[in-house]
């Protein structure tokens, strides 16, 4: 470890396990072909300011997260490398934050690779890098935001307190424009207790308000522009993305109380069996206030996002950086002082998971296969063993030489985040990657004039592949009920009674392209009031019809 330099090896791991895959698979429903086609849409129709998706008004987030993507597109192209860029980045600078503010807290080369790699390794966190969502930006602004509050805390000169007074404005501001007001109350939710325990709340009225001042000097153009160009943004975006649902008993993905602790043990794997020795750790050096600082980091924001009524797995991304902080210093304090044995049972555990996971599949596919017998079925499944062996493998490593080869799971979950979406079987890929479908009739959809869709998630995916908003929304609104409400885009809405009708006046103008989900009951309703004819292709539970232009 004293001989290997560790930005030039993250750096390496970045590229290979981050970087290289983001265009090897589809984009996944529902998130991607939806970030992916309203980013896009600003791209295509200079409008910067409010949101829209499909052309229709969509206010659930702020506008600065979709630039990043944007960005991405604009840079790389309107490809799956374009769309996925700005997750990978942003999450490898949080990365970085992890190694720098390691190195700030401990000034101990192995601690600060450990922590970094730790960091990078967590199950989540690796999984989200690849996936175009906001999530991994909003994590990084976050992580930035508390990682400039240390720096301030701990600087030694007046200049550079201010600076990362000023930094930490900037983070809040971008993280606001990313994804609303929790990125102004992370921050003080951690700074308040803290500093109260510190005795040093006096420094904090001092300089907060700098941070403050910065923070808006970022929000209110964005914020102002919105309000002027779409007036009702704030009462929506206020009421129904933050009271609605951190308090409403309706409130979207509502989950128990406890719902994030099983999700916090599966997200840091493979290092899941550090967290007892952790925890321990951490009680045991309490009165440190670089573990207090980080403690609060971890436990506040766990506590909020669980009082929360609405809750997703990636809602906890913003406390990984401190769990990796806290579980970087263990572990290296465990391999200084050689006691293996947390490591050994760290690796044991996950090399059983990835047997249990191997006997499963095999099982499977002899009784009941996932996997086909094509030759690109075939290839999956090579691929899934190829993931299972290496997971398998690397933990045992761990196992072996626990003291001297503790990091071999980092490179496990590498390989499993990099090709298993590639081995995927065929019933999942068709059926969760519909731009991959539609990429295979591209030619076809593209001569049509007018498109038609029973749900958003493939609607999506046609837009952005096509390059064109305006798909008619056939018996379904979703996400989409709000924008749909406005007059100028109430006409998109398609009925079960009026479909076969506009049906008949879009083909008078040119050829129709459809593209259907006929899983549920209410979806094979759907396509029986679809007329016959057209050309129709079929895909897992997808279907794609092109009727031609009535004479």
């Amino acid at each position: 470890m004293t001989r290997i330099k560790p930005l030039p090896l993250l750096l390496l791991a970045f590229a290979l396990f981050y970087l290289l895959p983001l265009g090897l698979h589809g984009l996944w429903t529902p998130d991607e072909s939806r970030y992916a086609q309203i980013s896009q849409e600003m791209l295509m129709s200079g409008n910067w300011v409010s949101p829209h998706f499909m052309g229709v008004r969509y206010f659930e987030k702020p506008a600065a997260g979709y630039w990043l993507i944007a960005l991405g597109q604009a840079v790389f192209g309107e490809n799956l490398f374009g769309v996925r860029i700005a997750s990978a980045l942003t999450t490898g600078l949080s990365v970085l934050l992890a190694y720098l503010i390691a190195r700030r807290l401990w000034n101990e080369p192995r601690k600060s690779f450990a922590c970094a790699l730790l960091y990078m390794s967590f199950g989540l966190v690796a999984g989200q890098a690849g996936y175009s969502n906001l999530d991994p930006q909003f994590t990084f602004w976050v992580n930035l935001s508390l990682v400039a509050l240390w720096f301030a805390l701990d600087s030694r000169t007046q200049r550079s307190r201010l600076a990362c007074w000023a930094l930490l404005g900037v983070a809040c501001g971008m993280g606001f424009l990313t994804k609303g007001f929790l990125a102004w109350l992370l921050p003080v939710l951690i700074a308040l207790p803290y500093m109260i325990w510190q005795r040093r709340l006096g420094e904090l009225l001092r300089y907060g308000p700098l941070a403050m001042l910065v923070a808006a000097v970022i929000c209110l153009p964005w914020a102002l522009a919105v309000h002027a160009q779409e007036p009702d943004y704030w009462r929506f975006f206020f009421w129904h993305e933050h009271i609605r649902r951190f308090a409403a008993d309706n409130a979207q993905h509502a989950r128990p109380l406890w719902f994030f602790l099983p999700i916090i043990v599966v997200s840091c794997l493979p290092w899941a069996a550090l967290l007892p020795a952790t925890l321990i750790n951490t009680w045991r050096e309490k009165r440190q206030p670089a573990m207090v600082f980080l403690a609060l980091w971890f436990l506040l924001p766990l506590a909020f996002f669980s009082l929360s009524k609405g809750k997703l797995p990636t809602y906890i991304m913003p406390c990984l950086l401190p769990l990796a902080l806290l579980m970087g210093h263990t572990l290296i304090d465990l391999v200084t002082r050689a006691k293996p044995r947390t490591l050994f049972i760290n690796g044991l555990l996950n090399f059983l998971i990835g047997l249990a996971a191997m006997v499963v599949l095999i099982y499977l596919q002899v009784d009941r296969p996932l996997y086909g017998n094509s030759h690109s079925e075939m290839f999956s499944l090579s691929l899934a063993y190829i993931v299972l062996m290496g997971w398998m493998l690397t933990n045992l490593l761990q196992v072996l030489r626990p003291l001297t080869l503790w990091a071999m799971p980092a490179l496990g979950i590498g390989l499993l985040v990099a090709l298993l979406p590639v081995g995927m079987p065929a019933v999942v890929t068709d059926n969760e990657m519909p731009d991959q479908f539609i990429l295979e009739h591209l030619d076809e959809l593209q001569q049509t004039r007018a498109l038609l869709s029973n749900e958003l998630d493939s609607a999506s995916a046609l837009s952005w592949r096509l390059r064109r908003p305006e798909v008619a929304f056939y018996d379904t609104v979703g996400e989409l009920r709000y924008g749909l409400n406005y007059p100028d885009s109430a006409y998109r809405k398609v009925d079960l009674d009026n479909v076969q009708s506009w049906l008949a006046e879009a083909r008078r103008q040119g050829s129709v392209g459809v593209i259907m989900r006929v899983k549920s009951t209410s979806e094979m309703r759907e396509a029986g009031q679809l007329p016959p004819g057209g050309k129709r292709y079929y895909k897992g539970n997808l279907e794609i019809i092109i009727y031609p232009q009535s004479l």
